[in-house]
């Protein structure tokens, strides 16, 4: 084995064989027609093909999305020769170690000839790559079932071959592939791994020269007569990063977070909510949503700082609105990405006095339906008797069936297990976009400290929340939900100061009955 470079060598590989010889034990009794009738098994099914090679990696069950992205790639490259995909997967959920052994498993049946392994830079690349190296040099049953892979005088770390005639190469930025082949095959497997960094997207120019090199160097180190097959790995970093643009432009583009859409982990044999949790209560919101959830966020322009203050007790205020947001739908979200979205729901309880809003508390995370409804009673807990509590909770006309089906029941049952059902009001008035009614009646009060957090709850992380929502808002922003639900209650307060200044009768059309005479 050829010496590896400084870096690489900060990991003791050696211990990492060693476990990887361990973790895969043979069967020496085992018959020549028995172990051939098993490797055809396994070779015609790839998930156990995987599972049996791989023991040391499926010490969890796999979740299902890991299956359908392996069957995908694998039977979208037998089907069309030709594939380009895109896994936008989160951080935790195993992406370099599926595709390794989605890589490895076309390689060993011959399907695959040369694979270029591409990070951000060379010793990246080589690190990734020598996983792949170890596996092929140290794993007993790879070894027992396709013979020893290392071939002396083309085994160097970073560019090697297997005795079965394929070669692996790693690539950092910018270095040319041109003119590299391994016989007459040209690169068939290309792996991008982690090729965006942060310091890179903060500059434009950089992304700009990084993609120039992949389209031209990379792309076009392909035999396009012959099949090939493209593979970029990495969570979303930034709004413009090479990910972003490869998912444009790729075959298929699959967008995993740590959690789904109703707040659930979507690998729980591996990631329960407790150490999802634990993890995310220890990082800034911003750094959580970049990655755990896809969502890049940066400091805005528009909110630009958040006052905190004392607010006047409940019983000085005419009354109080909490307005609820279920986040059911998704069609005035301003860059609407369906599966990338994250269901955030959540509750603002807000005031007005002496010409100030003052937000006293509020729920808002991505959540379960249980959860969301809880969070509704809490301000009724919050609020107590200490003045009027008004309960108004969006029902645009996509919401509606899912408000009256699954909500109201749930609302029902929770009222009456603790003290009583809430009464609440659905808002079913006709909105403009998301954005501009966010910007439009809140951006003043926040520029003249007309908006107060109230700085009693300055370490509720709901209410950090809240406060980074506003501060990273944009007119490009995924997750607004906070900020919209703060600008429904301000709403329902100017309508309802608005009525009573008049001295007039609020007037509310009443929705058609089909079931009244």
């Amino acid at each position: 084995m050829a010496i590896l470079n400084d870096r690489a060598a900060q990991f003791d590989w050696e211990k990492f064989r060693e476990s990887i010889r361990k973790s895969t034990p043979v069967d020496l009794t085992e018959t020549p027609a028995d172990k051939k009738k098993r490797i055809a098994d396994l070779e015609a099914h790839p998930q156990k093909w995987k599972e049996y090679y791989f023991k040391k990696f499926t010490t969890s069950k796999s979740p299902a999305f890991h299956i359908k992205a392996s069957a995908r790639l694998l039977g979208n490259f037998e089907k069309n020769k030709q594939w380009y995909e895109v896994r936008n997967w989160a951080r935790g959920l195993s992406k370099t170690t599926t595709a390794m052994m989605d890589f490895l498993y076309l390689a060993m049946t011959g399907k695959l000839k040369f694979i270029l392994y591409i990070s951000s830079t060379y010793d990246a690349a080589e690190a990734f790559l020598t996983k792949y190296q170890c596996q092929l040099d140290s794993n007993r049953r790879l070894i027992n079932d396709y013979g020893k892979q290392e071939l002396p005088g083309s085994w160097s770390s970073g560019d090697f071959t297997t005795r079965d005639g394929v070669r692996f190469m790693a690539l950092g930025a910018g270095q040319s592939p041109r003119g590299q082949s391994n016989d007459e095959f040209r690169p068939d497997g290309i792996v991008f791994d982690d090729f965006d960094t942060d310091a890179e997207c903060r500059n434009p120019d950089t992304i700009d020269q990084k993609w120039d090199w992949f389209e031209k160097a990379v792309m076009f180190a392909v035999d396009v007569a012959n099949p090939y097959l493209v593979l970029w790995l990495g969570n979303i970093i930034a709004p413009d990063c090479c990910v972003v643009r490869a998912g444009e432009r790729a075959d298929y583009k699959e967008v995993i977070n740590i959690r789904d859409e109703d707040g659930n982990s979507v690998w729980p044999e591996k990631n329960s909510e407790q150490v999802i949790d634990r993890l995310l209560g220890k990082v800034s919101w911003e750094a959580g949503q970049q990655e755990y959830f896809n969502n890049p966020v940066r400091q805005g322009q528009t909110f630009k700082e958040i006052t905190w203050g004392k607010c006047p007790p409940l019983k000085e205020l005419d009354f109080a609105v909490a307005y609820s947001d279920p986040a059911t739908s998704n069609k005035d979200k301003p860059t609407l990405r369906s599966k990338a979205q994250n269901s955030v729901k959540g509750t603002a309880l807000v005031g007005f006095k002496n010409e100030k809003y003052y937000l006293y508390t509020c729920v808002v995370d991505n959540m379960t339906n249980a959860h969301f409804i809880e969070g509704m009673y809490l301000m009724r807990s919050y609020v107590k008797d200490a003045t009027a509590l008004y309960n108004f909770i969006e029902n645009n006309s996509l919401q509606d069936p899912f408000y009256t089906q699954v909500l109201l029941p749930l609302i029902y049952a929770y009222g009456k297990e603790n003290g009583g059902v809430l009464g609440v009001t659905p808002d079913g008035e006709k909105k403009g976009e998301k954005w501009a009614r966010v910007e439009s009646e809140l951006e003043p009060l926040f520029r003249f400290a007309k908006f107060v957090f109230n700085e009693d709850e300055k370490s509720n992380p709901h209410m950090q929340r809240m406060a980074s929502q506003f501060l990273t808002a944009s007119a490009t922003s995924r997750d607004i939900g906070g900020p919209d639900m703060v600008q429904g209650a301000v709403h329902k307060i100017k309508e309802k100061n608005m009525v009573k200044t008049v001295g007039g009768i609020e007037m509310i059309k009443r929705k058609s009955n089909k079931k009244r005479w």
